[in-house]
């Protein structure tokens, strides 16, 4: 199965223009208004990714344990910005820097974006930064559970901007001490969406694991929703409209 062609339909959206950026590991699906799209906005997008890649490239140089490291881990004085950024949201989570950088660079990203388009999503790996004054409907890839790609959340713009990251214990390249084949979390910092996705998927290694993984992303604040698909078991809480897809 070729689980990009499949997970990346689920969040695109009929009255945006998608274009993919990739520059190195930072692959994104990218969605503007259909006016604002042209090649040179595209290739300002590459700009700013490597704008985002470029300082935190040079730093893990002189300090190989922030992209070592799986728990909380201090950057050295002088780290570049969105490196602070990681590690304060996956001491949040309790876990490593890098379980941010890809909702990192999505949000940075993004909101570089949205200054130029109202409607912007920002996908990277699985984890997306939206700003929308539309209701959206971004679907939910869960690998081969039966309720992969069957459900979706629904987004109202006042909840925009917002992360959407997803991680799983049986779909993609990413590390994860769990099992969950999706584990999602919403929050107003897509970073801290992300480190949270990945310490909530470390917990979950039976179905009697799901409902207190849940309680514990909900009980970080700037989280505003979790849910747990493992097979054909769902649990969710918090601010969350799941709907038919």
């Amino acid at each position: 199965m070729d689980f990009e062609r499949t997970y990346r339909t689920l969040h695109r959206q009929d009255d945006l223009i998608h274009f993919r950026v990739a520059v190195k590991e930072t692959d994104l699906d990218i969605g503007v208004r259909r006016q604002q799209y042209s090649p040179e906005l595209a290739a300002w997008c590459e700009k700013l990714v490597m704008a985002c890649r470029t300082p935190l490239e040079e730093y893990i140089k002189t300090d190989a344990g922030f992209i070592r490291s799986l728990v909380p881990y201090i950057p050295l004085p002088g780290a570049p910005a969105i490196a602070g950024i990681m590690a304060e949201a996956g001491q949040t989570a309790g876990v490593g820097p890098m379980a941010a950088v890809a909702g990192a660079v999505a949000e940075e990203v993004g909101r570089a974006i949205a200054r130029r388009s109202r409607d912007v999503i920002v996908e990277n790996g699985g984890d997306i930064f939206i700003k929308s004054n539309s209701i959206r409907r971004i679907g939910i890839f869960a690998g081969r559970s039966v309720l992969s790609s069957h459900l979706a959340l629904e987004i109202r713009p006042e909840q925009t901007p917002l992360g959407i990251c997803t991680s799983s214990g049986t779909v993609g390249h990413s590390l994860s001490y769990g099992s969950a084949d999706a584990v999602v979390i919403l929050s107003p910092s897509t970073p801290l969406a992300d480190a949270v996705a990945t310490a909530t998927g470390n917990m979950v290694k039976e179905y009697i694991d799901m409902e207190k993984a849940v309680e514990f992303a909900m009980s970080i604040e700037g989280i505003l929703g979790a849910l747990i698909i493992k097979d054909d078991k769902l649990a969710a809480k918090g601010q969350l409209k799941i709907v038919p897809l």
